[in-house]
């Protein structure tokens, strides 16, 4: 062999001559090495070369050929091309494909003369599937690897008969007897070999359980026997034989309905860090069994520290932790879920990819050895010229730069495989420091004692809760373990009470609810970041309880620097539709609750920078209104693809934003004021923009199990509640404009002055901007549009009442709606003259343009628009700590002067005793 440089290279020329294995094959089977030529190995290619063998063999010696054949081609094209791994493992895993469908063909041929056809109670044929786990569910087989499967039979019954009427047996029966065949016809070791060695130790109730289960029994041992580990196992399950019943979509489909709940739960699962931690341990002390007085066994590149299954392990956990959140997480093939937990966020892209290379280069390096003699094992040859010729046949110079390498991407995937996964740290660390965990407390007495006075008295009253008797031991271990550490640091004054009372308050609604529990112990970092956002105000607490699952954000250490991004947020919500959609479960509800928790994350990370003041209440209302914005398009496309009666493929729709909506000032639960209207001559178009606008409300107001999105006011449309609930486009444009007897009113053209174009086609928008224009500019009576908006003031004030001896910062004279009320009427009055008055820039911008347009005073409009925005920041500080948004007369003054000297100077005939003089610069 020629030395190799040391970089890998894309074959090395000659080298299959050195396999034992590939030698002996080509001495044995010369005759028919041309039934199989070189190149890549499709399902029909195998089938081809099978049927030719079969003229030579009878099926059980075929398949064995065909396997000695197929495995001296991938060695060539592994070796000496340079071929990529996921050839090598497509080409095996069609290969047993082939093997159990001819298989149970055959099988069923011998069985069927003597029972008959298996049948349910009502007479119907019933399906037998043959579920391919591990490595051949997830098309990845190695070359020398044996299959893991589980059989699954549709229903019980008996079978038909024979033709004598005799011979009826239980489906059971006839299914463990089609079991024992088919591993006759695969498993089992002749003159040729084996096709694939068969392992059924993945089954319910291993090896006591029955060879092959009904399905409505695997559900229920699903249901009632189910273990962590087993989740990972059937995370890459998949029907692999029979082809007929892999065709009929149906038949997948009923087995889907049994596994996926069981795989992936509703909410964040970190219980299953212990399962998986627990099964690694195992898997390590088995390995080290091995290696007992025999050292060499220590280089096993699959169980081994850093090796194949580490990385397998780091990639399931997370698929199985956040697949029910992420549906798009749901795939089984390793490198393709890497991928995909990169694109969610869920990993760095450079860990993901320093994982796909070290997870090619492993499985790689497994084929090597493999390829020598055919053995199923993953040790490193101790042989020098072995381990020469597999540093060669992967692009290496020498043995040394080889396993240089090797060692480099071991270590990798070994530090973030401990960093997810490792043993769970003995010390804790928050606001920086890190200090060794006190005892933990054994009982919730214990804890009492521990914990200071304040913290304590306020958990005595748990002692007369029955969820607390209730928890398991693992559990409540965990609450006693959290309640401790927040404990240290509030003795430590290292987070205040209010915070340490929130988050046991929080702890206290989910007992029973222990995989949250979990997540805060496998994540300190979480626990702190919970309590110190806890601590800032009161309404997080309120938040999360009504949407637990939105602690999990709090993992993304980034998280605080950020702002919302729209197009990545609606690109992840197609994500996730696309993933149901590929599985089948893309009903309405599953779609609506993707939507709800897309949502309650993001109001959540917006909630966690404005208590940790990273941003500033207008960029608040900003990234709440731009989430608004990207709730109401997605939902409307797909609404509009779920419409049974559509004539187009997108709607020539259009949805209105007014008041907080339309101004871009949305706040924390804030209802969304809008107007519906479409643009289309079709007949049907009233009928068909109906049906979507109500289902439209229903998937944005309707409360499913993760909770609501918004409340819906559409009283801003044409007439108010009497009038449609969706318009067209040219008769809400004649109704803003004056035309016809039907015609807004004042407040109407009020509400006009915040209003914005939120989703549509952009013609759609342009002739609404051109609407919007000509209302604001229309000449109107200065006096009597003065007197309307005054009219309608008083009305108002008469429903809100000024509190006693208090500012009320919206309400009372000279707070927020009377300044709002005043830039409405400079708005609509002057706009005809300065047509920049128009521009829905928000109060405190038009304030300031007014003034600069000298239809103010000079100072009148700046200080107004200072005051402004100092009383939604205090509104806004105020509904966080979920208190009355009211200043003692004091503290007011300046504020509610500003509003004043603003409302008197656009409104002096209205007179106002505690009107001060305003003050010109």
């Amino acid at each position: 062999m020629q030395p190799q440089t040391a970089e890998p290279a894309t074959g090395c020329e000659g080298c299959a001559t050195y396999s034992r294995y590939y030698q002996r094959v080509k001495r044995r089977y010369a005759a028919q090495l041309d039934l199989l030529a070189p190149g890549e190995y499709s399902r029909e290619t195998l089938e081809t070369t099978l049927q030719a063998l079969r003229a030579q063999y009878p099926l059980d010696a075929a398949l064995r050929v065909l396997r000695q054949l197929l495995l001296l081609r991938l060695i060539e094209s592994d070796v000496e091309q340079g071929a990529p791994m996921e050839t090598i493992t497509l080409a095996m895993t069609c290969l047993a494909e082939l093997a159990l469908d001819q298989a149970c063909t055959e099988a069923h041929a011998l069985l069927q003369p003597r029972y008959g056809v298996p049948r349910d109670a009502k007479g119907r044929d019933v399906q037998f599937w043959v579920v391919g786990m591990g490595k051949l569910g997830a098309r990845e087989l190695n070359v020398s690897s044996d299959i893991d499967l589980i059989y699954v039979y549709e229903r019980d019954g008996e079978t038909s008969g024979n033709a004598d009427g005799r011979g009826i047996i239980s489906n059971q029966e006839y299914f463990a007897q089609l079991v024992r065949h088919i591993q006759t016809l695969v498993g089992d070791t002749t003159e040729h070999g084996f096709v694939f060695r068969m392992d059924l130790a993945l089954r319910p109730h291993g090896k006591s359980g029955p060879p092959a289960i009904a399905l409505d029994a695997l559900h229920q041992y699903f249901l009632s026997h189910g273990r962590e580990w087993e989740r990972f196992a059937w995370l890459k399950s998949r029907v692999v034989a029979p082809t007929d019943c892999i065709r009929n979509s149906a038949n997948v489909l009923k087995l889907r309905d049994a596994v996926l709940p069981f795989v992936f739960r509703r909410y964040l699962d970190y219980s299953v860090f212990d399962a998986l931690r627990t099964l690694h341990r195992q898997i390590r002390e088995h390995a080290s069994a091995r290696c007992a007085g025999r050292p060499e066994r220590a280089n096993d590149v699959k169980i081994s520290r850093g090796g194949i299954r580490e990385i397998e392990f780091i990639v399931q956990l997370l698929q199985v932790v956040r697949g029910g959140s992420f549906p798009e997480l749901r795939c089984r093939p390793t490198l393709e879920a890497l991928a995909r937990l990169a694109r969610a966020g869920l990993m760095p892209q450079e860990t993901a990819e320093q994982l796909h290379a070290a997870y090619v280069f492993l499985r790689r390096t497994e084929h090597r050895i493999q390829y020598l003699d055919d053995q199923q094992t993953h040790i490193l040859p101790t042989n020098d010229l072995d381990l020469l010729w597999l540093a060669q046949s992967m692009g290496f110079a020498d043995t040394a730069s080889y396993l240089r390498t090797l060692d480099q991407h071991r270590e990798r995937v070994a530090e973030e495989f401990d960093a997810l996964l490792g043993a769970q740290h003995t010390r804790k660390c928050s606001g920086g420091k890190c200090v060794k965990n006190a005892a933990q407390p054994v009982t919730f007495e214990q804890l009492l004692q521990q914990v200071p006075p304040e913290m304590a008295a306020h958990l005595r009253s748990w002692l007369e809760r029955p969820r607390l008797d209730t928890l398991r031991e693992d559990a409540l271990a965990r609450v006693l373990t959290l309640l401790a550490t927040t404990g240290q640091w509030l003795a430590r004054k290292e987070i205040t009470l209010d915070a340490a009372l929130r988050f046991c308050d929080w702890l206290e609604s989910l007992l029973g609810r222990d995989t949250y529990f979990a997540l805060l112990i496998e994540r300190p970092a979480i626990h702190a970041r919970l309590v110190h956002v806890l601590g800032a105000a009161k309404w997080p607490l309120r938040y999360m309880l009504r949407h637990p699952v939105v602690v999990d954000e709090l993992a993304s250490g980034s998280m605080l620097d950020e702002r919302f991004d729209a197009g990545a947020f609606m690109q992840e919500l197609e994500l996730r539709r696309a993933a149901l959609q590929r599985t089948g479960e893309d009903d309405d509800e599953a779609l609506m609750n993707v939507l709800r928790r897309g949502h309650h994350a993001e109001v959540f990370r917006t909630l966690a920078r404005d208590v940790e003041h990273r941003i500033s209440v207008e960029a608040v209302a900003d990234d709440l209104s731009a989430l608004a914005d990207s709730i109401l398009a997605t939902t409307t496309s797909w609404c509009w693809q779920r419409l049974r009666r559509r004539h187009r493929d997108t709607p020539a729709f259009a949805i209105i934003g007014y008041g907080k909506l339309g101004g871009k000032e949305l706040g924390y639960g804030s209802d969304l004021d809008i107007v519906f209207v479409y643009d289309d001559d079709h007949d049907d178009a009233p009928e068909v923009y109906a049906n979507l606008v109500r289902k439209l409300i229903t998937w944005l107001t309707a409360k499913t199990a993760e909770g609501d999105l918004y409340e819906i006011d559409t009283a801003l449309r044409p007439n108010g509640n009497s009038g449609l609930l969706v318009t067209s486009f040219s008769a809400y444009a004649n109704y803003q404009q004056q035309r016809g007897s039907n015609t807004a009113w004042t407040w109407e053209h009020q509400a006009i002055t915040r209003a914005r174009f939120v989703l549509g086609e952009p013609a759609l928008a342009e002739r609404f901007a051109q609407v919007r224009q000509a209302v604001i500019q229309a000449p109107r009576d200065r006096a009597a549009l003065r007197a309307e908006i005054i009219a309608m003031r008083e009305r108002m004030r008469q429903a809100h009442p000024e509190p006693g001896g208090l500012f009320d910062l919206k309400h009372s004279r000279g707070g927020m709606i009377d300044i709002e009320f005043a830039t409405q009427y400079l708005v609509l009055a002057h706009a005809i003259d300065h047509a920049e008055l128009a521009a829905n820039t928000g109060n405190i911008a038009l304030l300031r343009l007014a003034e600069a347009l000298k239809l103010l005073p000079a100072g009148i409009g700046t200080r107004a628009a200072d005051a402004y925005r100092e009383m939604r920041r205090r509104q806004h500080t105020a509904r966080l700590n979920e208190q009355p948004s009211r200043l003692e007369p004091e503290e007011a003054a300046p504020l509610r002067q500003a509003g004043l000297a603003l409302w008197q100077a656009v409104f002096p005939s209205n007179g106002a005793t505690e009107t001060p003089t305003p003050t010109t610069h």
